[in-house]
């Protein structure tokens, strides 16, 4: 088991890396293409950094491990949230703009309804994963219209289109290589230690997969772009919600294990309430990224101890 705890840990890192090097092309592109801080949040930054969600979702339903995809998918909305966020408001009160109440997480909290509504039978099928694929592309190109008008703070950068490009291209093959090794070694250990793959997929690969949503969040909250760091998260939970699992399920319909639906999906949505509350406030406070980061210490140390 010691070859595949390495394994895992450098697939974690080879994540990590490879999402912020795809990441750096994607903003960089978007920069050359003058759009806003918030759609490059959430719509580059946040597919970039989801991009290690969607592959080792991809690769678990390939090779017949539906809970690791869909437990990856919600334990990442989830960490999403009261790590990402938690952590990045410690580092710099992030301030958020009401707008995103009116029009993002409306969708967000409909996507998650949406999936609910799919699952309630106990399955997801391919039909239906299409159907959250489908319903996705309209709901990224009404969030997108209208925030071209605003102006990133880094849009002065001479970012290189060749450099960009190569960043997005080798990115994106690290990525799929680290992933497979993570679900190799993710599915061996989860055997040996009698943890159920839902488990694992939930906190370890939740937790390495959102790795590159924490430094892009962290980053920009450092650097005051506010809208990138909410965006970010806001754009990633969508990209989770109908993208992660609508791939998966459109590569292998699956049986719904009874607990995300008594237990993950309720938790991912008290985290969106979250966000509907720090929007209304229009703030995440460093007080409420204690409390985030607090509640996500709690959640892990029960979902451990087979508490919940």
């Amino acid at each position: 088991m010691w070859v595949q705890a390495i394994v895992l840990i450098v697939s974690l890192l080879a994540l990590a890396w490879s999402a912020d090097k795809f990441v750096d092309g994607a903003c960089g592109l978007a920069r050359i293409l003058g759009v806003s801080p918030f759609l490059i949040g959430m719509v580059i930054v946040g597919f970039g950094t989801s991009a290690p969600e969607m592959l080792v979702s991809a690769v678990s339903a390939f090779e017949g491990s539906p809970s690791i995809a869909l437990g990856n998918a919600y334990g990442s909305n989830i960490t999403n949230v009261l790590l990402i966020l938690g952590v990045a408001a410690i580092v710099n009160p992030i301030k958020v703009d009401f707008s995103v109440v009116k029009k993002e997480l409306p969708f967000l909290a409909g996507t998650l309804i949406l999936t609910v509504f799919l699952i309630l039978d106990g399955k997801l099928s391919r039909i239906n994963a299409i159907s959250m694929l489908v319903l996705f592309i309209p709901i990224m190109v009404i969030s997108s219209l209208g925030k071209k008008e605003e102006q990133s703070e880094e849009s002065d950068r001479k970012d290189s289109l060749p450099k960009s490009i190569f960043w997005i291209l080798f990115g994106l093959a690290l990525l799929v290589g680290s992933s497979r090794a993570l679900v190799w070694a993710a599915k061996d250990i989860a055997t040996a230690l009698g943890v159920s793959e839902l488990i694992i997929g939930l906190t370890i690969i939740a937790l390495g997969t959102s790795l590159p949503e924490l430094a892009a969040s962290v980053s920009a909250a450092r650097k005051n772009e506010h809208g990138v760091a909410f965006g970010n998260v806001v754009g990633s939970n969508l990209f989770n919600t109908m993208c992660v699992v609508g791939i998966a399920g459109t590569i292998s319909p699956m049986t719904v294990d009874p607990k995300i639906l008594s237990r993950d999906l309720p938790a991912v949505g008290i985290v969106t309430l979250f966000l509907f509350i720090f929007g209304i406030r229009k703030q995440i406070s460093r007080i409420s990224g204690i409390f985030l980061v607090l509640f996500y210490a709690v959640y892990t140390i029960l979902l451990g101890l087979k508490i919940i």
